[in-house]
């Protein structure tokens, strides 16, 4: 359904309140003249109660029929003036759908039905001079009113699927940064995976072919084997499921870094002019795939306060062991007119790094502090 032919659904209450005026309306035009038929000619009393009761019946179509229900009502307009609040009502629900083609014969009727029951009004005693003009105001005054409100629901409408569309949007490039993240994992993993299982295929190729190697060397050669394939089993098991598409994801890329690679990260950011206060752990503990994901948080808020809060001291902490997993935090105060968090415009960085956090068992969370500090942290198990 377009915006413009929108229609909004109708509780009880809109429905009393639509009938309440509609009495009003009716009761306005034929109270005088009821009592002039009822004293007189009752049978046109009746005949316009139920030509009244009748259009009260109609008017609920209005909106799967809009003109031929107002058409009717109009035309009955001729001869009844009960039936005048079904319709102005149904006169209103035709201008909410903002056509001149069908507005203006609708009002032209209206105004020819309103000035023949005044002709045979017995109880009118004013000049059409000033008729005319009062019911051509009327018919305005309600051509108007249905124009507003189609107006308006025609922009809620437009309002209401624009925001479907955003978070439809939003939602597409939410996955297609899950997704992006996940492929990027994939192909970490596949280059350690290549150098470990190459290390094994190059101790058993030795086992296989060297005749000369006594029982220690064997058993070192063999010992070498087993611990290569016991991490290349616990590695793979991280990316089990997760979807590698696109013709290069397949091709070895550099090494990935690892908790090592901390502190040449931070002096690479140091000489790039940030100031940066670190505590780190002792990185030689920490497990290859563990100190790759921490890596990635401390490298993601770097960025993200190079690039919204650029000259403040960014704090960098690592803390963690086996009992109580590893924690890894960058914080760095809002620049001076900032209210938003310094976080990426997109929020794709942040979505991916959540989504590869998530991945290994742990949670990301980012915020501003009270003290006005952006907050980026994440938990990893240990056991990841």
């Amino acid at each position: 359904m377009k915006a413009v032919d929108y229609q909004p659904a109708l509780g009880w209450w809109s429905h009393a309140w639509r009938y309440v005026i509609m009495i009003a309306i009716s009761a306005a035009a034929w109270s005088e003249a009821a009592q002039w038929q009822w004293d007189n000619q009752r049978w046109w009393f009746w005949t316009d109660l139920g030509i009244g009761l009748f259009g009260y019946v109609l008017v609920a179509w209005r909106r799967a029929f809009p003109v031929p229900v107002a058409v009717v009502l109009n035309a009955l307009s001729f001869v009844s003036f009960s039936v005048a609040g079904p319709a102005t009502l149904a006169l209103v629900s035709v201008a909410t759908r903002r056509r001149w083609r069908e507005i203006i014969p609708l009002g032209v009727l209206s105004l020819t039905g309103g000035l023949a029951l005044e002709a045979i009004n017995p109880v009118n005693h004013d000049e059409f001079a000033f008729t005319i003009p009062f019911i051509v105001a009327i018919i305005a005054v309600t051509v108007g009113w249905g124009m507003y409100i189609g107006s308006r629901r025609e922009l809620l409408a437009t309002l209401r699927e624009r925001a479907n569309t955003s978070e439809a949007v939003q939602a597409a490039r939410v996955a297609a940064a899950r997704t992006a993240e996940r492929a990027q994992i994939a192909r970490e993993m596949h280059d350690v995976l290549a150098h470990r299982i190459s290390l094994v295929t190059m101790h058993a190729g030795a086992l296989t072919y060297r005749t000369d190697l006594d029982a220690d060397e064997m058993r070192a050669t063999a010992a070498v084997i087993q611990d290569n394939s016991h991490q290349a089993m616990v590695e793979l098991r991280e990316v089990l499921g997760l979807l590698r598409e696109g013709p290069g994801d397949a091709a070895p890329e550099l090494p990935q870094p690892s908790a090592a690679d901390l502190p040449a990260l931070l002096v690479e950011a140091k000489e790039s002019g940030m100031n940066i206060q670190s505590e780190l752990v002792d990185l030689d503990d920490i497990p290859e795939t563990l100190g790759r994901t921490a890596y990635r948080v401390i490298q993601e808020g770097l960025t993200n306060a190079r690039k919204h809060a650029p000259n403040t001291a960014v704090t960098v902490i690592l803390r963690g062991g086996p009992d109580d997993g590893l924690r890894a935090t960058v914080r760095n105060p809002l620049p001076i007119g900032s209210t938003a968090p310094g976080s990426p415009e997109s929020g794709l960085g942040l979505i991916g790094l959540a989504e590869r956090t998530a991945l290994v068992g742990g949670r990301l969370t980012h915020r501003v502090t009270d003290d006005r500090e952006f907050v980026l942290s994440a938990w990893i198990p240990w056991h990841a």
